[in-house]
């Protein structure tokens, strides 16, 4: 009764109604297929290699969804590219979660102490949350078929990259449990199918799954999994959200759709979404590893082969006339670059309630996310500012944050070329600029001395300008060995030079030369034109390719009370080097193919052929 009054006061009072807009992802597809955004492909295509690049050039384009329905040595259709431009992705989660998000953040700061006005005024937040929650039940379209048949190699999963180790299945969202007491974990990690009933499981560090598995390793037994395709598109964001540990990304998706997630039980040791595609059901084994990758990474480069646990599937369920959903990540900008965005701007009202000091951050993209962030802090006492760097990099998947620029001052973030200016005013490189080595990072990050290790860097820019940037270079000579300088912005300058093995010293030289003395910033690159054409590039071919403990140089370096000094110039050395992953490209014939059989793939002559090797850089 309760329940049912607030909701009608709730709409009473004129509050949008909160119905889940797309249960499942047959209801995207139908409203993408109304607003004439998405498009079938009915010729036949193969999976390995030549729907990715049709897939990449589209997106290139800022085209449609894709619905391959002839996809060769598969039973199944595939649909790509569902969240690959801004507007698909807002639609496909509305504004509804982050309208409620903002609100519940505002009743933290006006509810207390609570009494009867304020809880009154607060009745439309309890509306929408007696709306969330899960919905259990025993039948669903998840499990018109359930079979113990496996033929994981009959799934229309792609090949995207020539030198992939296989086919992967890119959009699973993973379930697991704690073995040893209650809590899930529902994430996306990428699965290379192995053969015809096991694949890997891609648990990187920081993991919720790998987690649960440790723990359960630990113990001498398997961990059950079951791996969820398709259904709400809610669960999307839920599974790659960066909630904090034991927090239910389920119940997150039922926030996000607005309604109750219908869960079917009975299909195995997990509940399913009933809405969903397929499930896939079974257990990774303790103590067994097998060879996974190489994998084309949304970094832009390979990853390349390790050993990761394996996932042995002992039945799948699927709905009759299952649509198999996959992507593509790659160079920026590819889909996840959209979900990434999208799920910064829904949970950045949060940071400042959980990292109180904290008044924006944001993540770049374009660097892959981990590798470059910003953040306006409070600076209510001296050097408070790094007190919020720290409780940044101690907060979850954030803490795997390669280099993190901190100002006091309002900045919009978002605007790079901005904040990159607004911090070089205010630095003082001898004091402001923090390397510290010997840390964890991000298991896709090549940049360090081993998988999973490396280093971070601090960069405040505090309080007023502390200087007068220089907006343009000129230079009686150039130091040896550098053969380009590009003006990125006013105060940062990329030069081109010999490549790193050629020239190791080349930094050294360029930090201490004249020529650089009045720019606080200089990178250097193996193609400055290229770095300095556009600030995605510059993000891209910078924080992607330089580990702060190895290639941050400067004109001088002393030690303070166990403190670098480093003197300006500081000198990102961001060149290649030998042994870093191939960038990813695609194979000239495959290439070849996918332009000569556009017109096959669109007769209607309605879809854009972007530039897939270039995408969005340059």
């Amino acid at each position: 009764m309760l329940r049912r009054r607030l909701l009608e006061r709730a709409d009473a009072v004129g509050r949008p109604s909160c119905t889940m807009s797309f249960p499942d992802l047959r209801a995207f597809l139908d409203r993408l297929r109304r607003d004439r955004d998405l498009v079938e492909v009915s010729v036949p295509v193969e999976r390995s290699l030549e729907a990715a690049e049709i897939h990449r050039r589209v997106v290139a384009g800022g085209g449609p969804a894709l619905l391959f329905t002839n996809v060769a040595d598969a039973d199944f259709p595939v649909v790509t590219n569902l969240l690959g431009t801004a507007r698909r992705a807002e639609l496909a989660f509305g504004e509804r979660p982050q309208r409620l998000i903002r609100r519940l953040v505002e009743l933290i700061d006006t509810l207390m102490p609570p009494t009867p006005s304020r809880l009154w005024a607060a009745r439309d937040v309890g509306a929408e949350l007696l709306r969330i929650g899960l919905r259990r039940g025993l039948r669903g379209p998840v499990g018109e078929v359930v079979t113990s048949d496996v033929r994981l190699d009959r799934l229309p999963a792609l090949t995207t990259w020539p030198e992939d180790g296989g086919p992967f299945i890119t959009l699973p969202a993973v379930f697991t449990e704690h073995p040893d007491r209650p809590g899930h974990n529902l994430g996306m990690y990428r699965l290379q199918i192995h053969d015809a009933r096991t694949t890997g499981m891609h648990w990187q560090i920081g993991k919720g799954g790998g987690f649960h598995y440790a723990a359960a390793e630990r113990g001498g037994a398997a961990l059950p999994v079951t791996v969820f395709l398709g259904g709400p598109p809610a669960l999307i964001l839920a599974a790659v959200a960066p909630l904090p540990e034991n927090v239910p990304e389920l119940m997150l998706a039922s926030l996000i759709a607005g309604e109750r997630l219908r869960l079917v039980e009975g299909l195995g040791p997990h509940p399913v979404p009933a809405g969903a595609e397929f499930a896939l059901i079974g257990s990774v084994p303790p103590e067994t590893r097998r060879p996974e990758g190489p994998f084309g990474d949304h970094y832009g480069y390979y990853s390349l082969r390790h050993d990761y646990p394996v996932f042995e599937v002992d039945r799948i369920a699927h709905r009759r006339d299952a649509i198999f959903p996959a992507t593509v990540v790659g160079k920026p900008r590819q889909e996840d670059f959209f979900i990434g965005d999208l799920l910064q701007g829904l949970l950045s009202p949060l940071f400042p309630v959980v990292m109180p000091a904290v008044e924006q951050l944001w993540s770049y993209g374009e660097t892959g996310y981990h590798s470059l962030s910003a953040a306006v802090v409070k600076q209510r006492y001296a050097r408070e500012a790094m007190a919020s760097a720290f409780r940044i990099l101690g907060e979850g998947q954030l803490s795997l944050t390669k280099f993190l620029l901190v100002t006091d001052r309002p900045v919009d973030l978002r605007d790079f070329p901005a904040t990159l200016e607004h911090v070089l005013a205010r630095t003082n490189p001898e004091t402001d600029l923090y390397v510290f080595s010997n840390l964890s990072m991000d298991t896709l990050d090549y940049t360090g001395p081993a998988v999973n290790h490396g280093s971070k860097g601090v960069w405040l820019g505090l309080g007023d300008p502390v200087r007068e940037l220089p907006g343009a270079f000129s230079a009686a000579e150039l130091p040896a060995g550098i053969d380009e300088v590009r003006v990125f912005c006013r105060g940062c300058l990329v030069v081109g030079g010999a490549p790193a093995a050629a020239e190791p010293e080349l930094p050294a030289r360029v930090a201490s030369h004249a020529a650089f003395r009045h720019w606080p910033l200089v990178v250097l690159t193996d193609d400055a034109d290229r770095a300095a054409r556009s600030a995605m590039n510059f993000l891209w071919t910078t924080f992607t390719r330089f580990e702060p403990a190895a290639d941050v140089h400067a004109a001088s370096t002393r030690v303070v009370r166990n403190h670098l000094v480093r003197t300006p110039p500081i000198v990102i050395d961001a060149r290649l080097p030998p042994s870093f992953p191939d960038e990813l490209t695609c194979r000239p014939d495959v290439a070849a193919t996918v332009s000569r059989r556009w017109r096959e793939y669109f007769p209607g002559g309605n879809v854009e052929m972007g530039d897939a090797e270039r995408g969005h850089l340059d």
